[in-house]
C-alpha cells in the first residue's frame, strides 16, 4: 500500500513551476478584463485556461449587454431604473448596493471595451448612436449587441485579440485542480493539470477564479462542455464560502432537438424582443396571463411556465413549445445565429415556429465575494458566473451577465494591484504542495440524469432525496489525477451542495421552484445560504459571517 501511495504522489507532484504575482484561471469576458486591467497596472499575469483562450462560454453569449450609455439611452430611462429592474428580477435576495455599484460601473466599463475594438451594431448606417434592444424583466431599451446576436463572441474577439497584442501569456488546455496554501490557509497558487495529466504548478500571492458556470449539472444546457463548476469546487476546497447555488437560471428558449444532450443552440431572449411569442401546440399562448410583461417577462417566469404547459402535453408534445418569429422581418439578418441553428435542423423561421425547451444557463450564486472580487481566504478572489457578488440574487436579470464581468473584471485586478502593494497578501514561497487527497467522484450520466430529473425547474424534498440517494449510490473515491476526474468531483460537490440547499429553502423564489412549497416567504428566507466543506470534505449549510479584511 505504501509503494502505491509513494507512485500516486510522484504521478501527482508538479513537474514544473512557474510564478507570477496574479494567476487568473478562465479566459471569458471576466478573466482577460482582469488580466488586461492587471498587466497595465504592472503586475505579472498568467492566464490558466481549460481549453482554447477563446472557447470559454462568454462567445456563446447570444443577447447582449444590458447598460444605460449616457447620451445613448431611451427617454426616462436611467442606471437607476436599471438597478431597479435588477432588483425585481432577483426576487428579494439581491444586495441593493451592490447592484447599483456594479450597474453604475457599466457605462466606463463598455467605454473601455469600446476603446479596445469592440464594435457593436449601430441604430443606423453611419451613425454613432448604437442599436438597443430589449429583453425579458427589462423597462426599457438597454441591450446593447453585435453581429445581431453575436455579442459575446464580439466581446470575446477583442478581449482575446487585444490580450494577444499585449503578450499576456496564456496556459491552454489545462485545468486548475487546487489552491497551494499557506500553513495558515491563506491561498499562494494553483496546481494545474494539462489534457495528457501532467501536473504543474503555479505560485502567486493572488488567485484569481473566473471559470464560468455549472451547466453541465444538468442534460440540457447552453453551455460548452467545459462548464463543469471547477471554480465553486477549488473554491470550497480552499476554505472558501458559496451563497445561492440553489438558484440556477433556466434559460426559457433553446432549440429543441430530439434526444439531443449537453449544449444546445440558444435562441436569444432578444427575439421576443423583438416581437417573438410563445404558444404551445395547439397554438394556445403560454404566458398570457401569467404575468404583466407576457413573453418578456423575467427568465424564472418563463422557464417555470414552458415547464408546466409541457407537463399539461397539449397537442401530445410535452418536451417542448413553440416560439412563432414569422413576423420578424430580416429574421436572417438580425439573428444570424440563431437562423444558422434553425436552418441545421432544416428549419426555417421565417416561416414556421422555433421549437424551443428550457435549458440551465446560468448559476447566479457562487464564491461570495465583494463587488471586488475578494473572497473571504485571502489571496483568492473570484469575478463572473464562478462568484456571488450580490448582483444576481434569486434570478438573473437578462444581459447583465456580460455588464458584470466587465466591471468586476476591472476592479478586482485593481483590488489584487492595491493588495499587494499594501503587503497584505501572503508570500508565494510559503505555500506548502500537499499529496494528493481522496475526493467524492459521482458517475457524470447518473449526475446528470437525477440532476435534471429532480433538481432543475420545480423540485421538492422527495425528489432531492433521490438525487441524493443516486450521488451516494454511484460515488467512489478517487485522488485529482486526470482532467475528467477533476471535472467529475466539481460536478458531484457542486451537486451536492446545490441539494442541500435546496432542499432547505422551504419556498419557491426566482430559478428555485419547490412544487411543495409554491409560494415566497419573505418572513423567513428573504436571505442567502452560505455553504462551506466540513472537515469531512461535504458540503454544510453555514450561518452568515461578515467578510472582513482584505480576503
Amino acid at each position: 500500500m505504501t509503494d502505491q501511495v509513494t507512485a500516486l504522489q510522484a504521478k501527482t507532484h508538479p513537474v514544473w513551476e512557474a510564478a507570477a504575482d496574479l494567476v487568473v484561471i478562465g479566459s471569458g469576458v471576466a478573466g482577460l478584463t482582469a488580466a488586461l486591467r492587471a498587466r497595465e497596472l504592472g503586475l505579472h499575469v498568467l492566464v490558466v485556461t481549460k481549453a482554447a483562450v477563446s472557447d470559454g462560454n462568454t462567445r456563446w453569449a447570444q443577447g447582449g449587454i444590458a447598460v444605460v450609455l449616457e447620451g445613448e439611452h431611451e427617454r426616462g430611462d436611467s442606471v437607476g431604473k436599471h438597478a431597479e429592474d435588477t432588483l425585481v428580477a432577483g426576487a428579494g435576495l439581491c444586495d441593493e448596493d451592490a447592484v447599483r455599484s456594479i450597474i453604475a460601473g457599466g457605462p466606463d466599463a463598455v467605454a473601455r471595451l469600446r476603446a479596445e475594438g469592440a464594435r457593436f451594431d449601430p441604430a443606423a448606417e453611419g451613425r454613432p448612436e448604437l442599436a438597443r434592444t430589449r429583453e425579458g424583466g427589462h423597462s426599457a431599451f438597454r441591450v446593447i449587441h453585435a453581429g445581431g446576436d453575436a455579442t459575446g463572441a464580439e466581446v470575446e474577439r477583442t478581449l482575446v485579440a487585444t490580450a494577444g497584442d499585449r503578450r499576456i501569456p496564456v496556459l491552454e488546455n489545462h485545468i486548475a485542480v487546487d489552491a497551494i496554501r499557506t500553513p495558515a490557509g491563506e491561498v499562494v497558487g494553483v496546481t494545474v493539470l494539462d489534457h495528457n495529466g501532467v501536473p504543474g504548478a503555479v505560485r502567486a500571492p493572488a488567485v484569481l477564479l473566473a471559470s464560468g458556470g455549472l451547466g453541465q449539472l444538468y442534460q440540457a444546457t447552453s453551455n460548452p462542455e467545459i462548464a463543469t463548476g471547477d471554480g465553486l469546487a477549488l473554491a470550497l476546497r480552499a476554505g472558501a464560502q458559496v451563497a445561492d447555488v440553489e438558484f440556477v437560471q433556466f434559460h426559457p428558449t433553446v432549440l429543441f432537438t430530439p434526444g439531443a444532450r449537453g449544449r444546445l443552440p440558444l435562441v436569444t431572449e432578444a427575439v421576443r424582443g423583438e416581437g417573438a411569442t410563445l404558444h404551445d401546440a395547439t397554438g394556445a399562448s403560454v404566458m398570457r396571463g401569467v404575468h404583466p410583461l407576457g413573453d418578456l417577462a423575467p427568465r424564472d417566469v418563463v422557464s417555470a411556465a414552458i415547464t408546466r404547459r409541457m407537463v399539461q402535453a397539449p397537442g401530445g408534445i410535452d418536451d417542448h413549445v413553440f416560439l412563432d418569429a414569422t413576423g420578424i422581418s430580416g429574421f436572417a439578418k438580425r439573428f444570424p445565429t440563431v437562423h444558422a441553428a434553425c436552418a441545421a435542423i432544416g428549419l426555417d423561421p421565417a416561416k414556421e415556429p422555433i421549437p424551443v425547451t428550457p435549458a440551465a444557463h446560468f448559476a447566479c450564486g457562487g464564491v461570495v465575494t465583494t463587488v471586488d472580487g475578494r473572497s473571504g481566504v485571502r489571496g483568492l478572489y473570484a469575478a463572473g458566473e464562478v462568484a456571488r457578488t450580490g448582483l444576481h440574487g434569486a434570478n438573473r436579470l437578462a444581459s447583465n451577465s456580460l455588464l458584470e464581468g466587465l466591471v468586476v473584471g476591472q476592479r478586482v485586478a485593481e483590488a489584487v494591484a492595491i493588495d499587494l502593494a499594501a503587503g497584505l497578501l501572503a508570500d508565494p514561497r510559503r505555500g506548502v504542495l500537499m499529496p494528493p487527497a481522496n475526493v467524492a467522484v459521482a458517475d457524470r450520466d447518473a449526475l446528470q440524469r437525477a440532476m435534471s430529473r429532480y433538481a432543475a425547474i420545480g423540485r421538492d424534498a422527495e425528489g432531492l432525496s433521490v438525487v441524493g440517494s443516486v450521488l451516494d449510490l454511484s460515488v467512489t473515491e478517487s485522488p485529482l489525477w486526470t482532467p475528467r476526474i477533476v471535472e467529475d468531483a466539481a460536478l458531484t460537490l457542486v451537486a451536492e451542495a446545490l441539494v442541500a440547499a435546496a432542499a432547505r429553502r422551504t419556498e419557491s423564489r426566482g430559478c428555485h421552484v419547490r412544487t411543495d412549497f409554491p409560494e415566497r416567504d419573505d418572513n423567513v428566507w428573504q436571505r442567502g445560504q452560505l455553504i462551506r466543506l466540513s472537515p469531512s470534505g461535504q458540503p454544510v449549510l453555514a450561518d452568515p459571517i461578515a467578510l472582513e479584511g482584505v480576503a
